[in-house]
């Protein structure tokens, strides 16, 4: 393995984007929602970036209650309350059978940031796309792997033409992971893919599109009572791009083979990107991304932050600057977004028993009738 950060005269290591620019000035943020994703990755971005927040709302106030104190900001007492800050965006932290209703709440044209999953389904995803476009809101769900560290700087190295045409991907998890820790997830009938692989999903449609079809398979564990946990799915692109999954989240064993692993190859060149914060999650391991071109020694990319918390800054910036028009794109858009839930409808149908590859429906005007 090579220490130095030049891989080769086509690209240095340590020039690679990791960051997203901040706002020239950011809005208030309020937060509706008060789960621990707040805490432990919300939370700790918005102060590591300076960005202001201006209180928060559950329907729980106990529970908004604690969490504003632990971090010295205001609570809300109702929606209305939340949703009369002037000028702000508001993160919405909550479960996707809430979206729709706090949605409705909102400042037509306010700037909105969803947690994933875009509704439960495809069809609430569709009803939420609608909502977004007729209440002229700027929204973006929080598909926030796309803004962490390692990943920006494998799109830049990708952008860049440094692997050239990408044709394999291979995610590849094998980690034990604290069920018990979200609670919400408790008879749910869509949790794995849903709430865990869409990251890969959606991470995958940035580098190569829309595939045609999947062929999926989700499933339980006999040490859990959740629906799954497990999944496999092959995905279809082009006859030479080969696309996988391999998730498993209860390798109970110790941590000598657990793994989180994104492998990308490309006609010129590859790389190997590991996930720490899967690896004895909630503590966590280093995040590391490794690339190479043909005739090169591996190069580790010296890395300036972490998926958590600073992909969450990345989101929250993208969306701000967006909404103040210092941004052309809104990455994860409710639009982008709409497509990384119907590759995941597709998953959940073909892991219901299709026998064949399951057509991913790309067309998003068969739905809202746009």
């Amino acid at each position: 393995m090579s220490t130095s950060r030049t891989v080769s005269s086509h690209i240095s290591a340590d020039s690679l984007r990791q960051a997203w620019p901040k706002p020239a000035v950011c809005r208030p943020i309020v937060i509706i929602g008060a789960g621990g994703i707040v805490n432990d990755a919300h939370l700790p971005a918005y102060r590591k970036a300076g960005f202001p927040v201006a209180g928060i709302y559950d329907l729980d106030r106990g529970r908004a209650a604690r969490l504003a104190a632990t971090w010295s900001l205001p609570v809300f007492d109702s929606l209305a309350q939340a949703v009369a800050v002037p000028g702000a965006v508001f993160d919405l932290a909550i479960p996707p059978a809430a979206h729709l209703d706090v949605l409705r709440a909102l400042p037509e044209g306010a700037g909105v940031l969803l947690q994933k999953p875009m509704g439960r389904d495809l069809a609430e995803a569709t009803a939420i796309l609608r909502l977004v476009q007729d209440r002229k809101l700027v929204a973006a769900v929080n598909f926030q792997l796309r803004f962490a560290p390692m990943m920006l700087a494998v799109a830049d190295a990708a952008a860049r033409g440094f692997f050239g045409r990408i044709i394999d991907i291979d995610v590849h998890i094998t980690v034990l992971t604290p069920w018990h820790l979200f609670p919400f997830l408790n008879g749910m009938p869509r949790v794995e893919i849903a709430v865990h692989s869409i990251h890969y999903l959606d991470l995958i449609r940035g580098f190569l599109g829309n595939p045609r079809s999947v062929m999926a398979r989700t499933l339980g564990h006999p040490q859990t009572k959740l629906a799954q946990t497990r999944t496999s799915a092959i995905l279809d692109f082009d006859a030479d791009v080969r696309c996988l999954l391999s998730i498993n989240h209860h390798h109970d064993f110790g941590p000598r083979f657990q793994d989180a692993t994104i492998k990308l190859e490309g006609e010129e060149g590859a790389a190997v990107i590991t996930l720490g914060a899967l690896l004895n999650y909630p503590t966590g391991m280093p995040d590391a991304v490794w690339i190479t071109r043909q005739g090169s020694d591996w190069c580790q990319v010296p890395l300036i932050g972490t998926w958590f918390p600073d992909a969450f800054i990345g989101t929250m910036s993208n969306l701000q600057r967006v909404a103040a028009g210092e941004d052309d794109t809104l990455l994860t858009s409710v639009q982008d977004a709409w497509h990384s839930m119907a590759l995941v409808e597709a998953c959940f149908r073909s892991s219901a028993g299709a026998a064949t590859p399951v057509p991913v429906d790309v067309d998003i005007s068969h739905h809202t009738g746009a």
